[in-house]
């Protein structure tokens, strides 16, 4: 299958503006990008031709942090901090089945799609169910559910035709250092039976912040070097208990957690010491700025961490604390709130918080070498966005309008490997229809199942 598109405003995210091209061209076959150019377009036989005229061609976007399970419950916990909507939204989700958790997923990483989102990191839920926090710590109390839990939300991914890197809790709360470190196999294991283009690899759902283990780091530690996975950790996150959160990053230090293969979530309430260590460690950041204003969690020093020279990609969390899956208003959300508390406008550019929403999170992710940008050999995954309906007006400087000005309103169409995954907000996958009906019928019997007050 080949595909040749023409007249576009490309944004390939390489070289000086981002790589903009006006009147630009790019031909994808069998799933990846063959070349790219501009002027006249070569003469391709056989290739699907699709003229543009004149719109915004760029990469999809990758999302650095998500929940997508989540996509069901939007709307709950909205009067509370993050521990109180955890207990709104997950202990909802707490009643709910491995097929429920399918459905959930797949709707969520359809909506992902739809939205311009082509790759996503996405924690599943854990197989310990939600759990209330008592002194910065889970209490290790629940029962461990069955794997079938983990694996429909793996598939659900697959099933919709969404890139994703599978990132799991290790539910160190329950079983030996060894049980827990083998458990983490069958994560591994499933996403190896996976479309290798689709799973990008898993991936551990760090944990400290909240295990009632003492040696959790080293234990994350453990499984990252025995699978080669990296480890993104919820960490800094809420303004609750900042002493004690912040007394947790030694762990990761002296576990020797800290290097390019650790991620940290959020990264909100540090401090410059914390910053300076992380950052001469290796480590990256994802920073999750619509959510972390849904929950009223703060705003993460972004100046001093990316002069500090941590990698930085944006993430849109999930749709139950973001809402609407929406790239444009998490990255403006982001240039927006660091702006206002720096009152410097060049503290955050919009070219920025693109590349961080793109490129930066494929390098934060460690798969840059396959999403990210528009570069030949790379997955043809791009969105074409028309500046022109509705008309914005002049393109002054266009890859700061396509940051600024743009919205899912412009955003035409999403492709996936050079296929048509998504057409004027509207999924392409068969299953899209029923994940809609499937979702609105099995959430409210996860609710009653659970006599859960919504």
């Amino acid at each position: 299958m080949s595909l040749l598109v023409v007249r576009a405003r490309l944004i390939t995210m390489v070289g000086d503006d981002l790589g903009y091209t006006e009147d630009g061209w790019l031909h994808a076959a069998d799933g990846r990008i063959v070349a790219l150019g501009s002027g006249e377009p070569p003469a391709i036989a056989d290739a699907e031709v699709v003229d543009v005229a004149g719109a915004f061609v760029a990469p999809g976007f990758v999302s650095a942090h998500s929940h997508l399970f989540t996509s069901g419950a939007r709307g709950l916990g909205v009067d509370s901090t993050l521990y109180g909507w955890c207990d709104s939204m997950l202990g909802l989700m707490a009643h709910a089945s491995p097929e429920d958790y399918y459905w959930a997923t797949l709707h969520g990483s359809l909506d992902f799609i739809a939205n311009g989102t082509t790759t996503a990191f996405d924690f599943t839920d854990p197989r310990i169910p939600w759990e209330p926090m008592v002194d910065g710590a889970k209490t290790g109390a629940g029962e461990l559910r069955p794997f079938a839990h983990q694996a429909a939300q793996i598939d659900a991914k697959a099933d919709a035709g969404l890139r994703f890197v599978n990132a799991a809790s290790l539910d160190d709360a329950i079983g030996s250092d060894d049980e827990v470190v083998d458990r983490f196999g069958l994560v591994v294991d499933h996403c190896a039976s996976v479309d290798p283009d689709l799973c990008l690899g898993a991936a551990i759902m760090g944990a400290v912040q909240w295990s009632p283990r003492p040696n959790a780091a080293e234990l994350e530690v453990a499984v990252m070097r025995r699978y080669g996975v990296i480890n993104e950790a919820h960490f800094l996150e809420t303004r609750e208990e900042v002493e004690l959160q912040r007394s947790k990053f030694a762990r990761y230090r002296d576990a020797g957690a800290l290097g390019p293969d650790l991620v940290f979530g959020h990264f909100i309430q540090t401090t410059p010491e914390i910053i300076a260590e992380a950052a001469a460690g290796g480590a990256g950041m994802s920073w999750q700025p619509a959510s972390n204003g849904r929950l009223a969690s703060g705003t993460a020093d972004l100046p001093t961490i990316r002069a500090a020279g941590m990698r930085v990609g944006l993430g849109l969390d999930d749709q139950a604390c973001t809402d609407v899956a929406d790239p444009w208003q998490n990255m403006r959300m982001g240039m927006y709130s660091v702006r206002a508390a720096t009152g410097d406008p060049a503290s955050m550019l919009p070219e920025d918080v693109l590349r961080m929403a793109t490129l930066g999170s494929a390098e934060v992710l460690g798969v840059a070498d396959r999403v990210g940008s528009l570069e030949p050999g790379k997955l043809a995954d791009l969105v074409v966005v028309d500046p022109r309906s509705p008309d914005v007006g002049p393109l002054w400087h266009p890859v700061r309008s396509y940051v600024l000005a743009m919205s899912q309103r412009n955003l035409k169409r999403v492709y996936v490997g050079g296929v048509l995954a998504a057409q004027d907000g509207v999924p392409t996958n068969p299953l899209a229809a029923r994940a809609v009906e499937e979702v609105h019928r099995r959430m409210p019997e996860v609710a009653a199942r659970g006599g859960y007050p919504v």
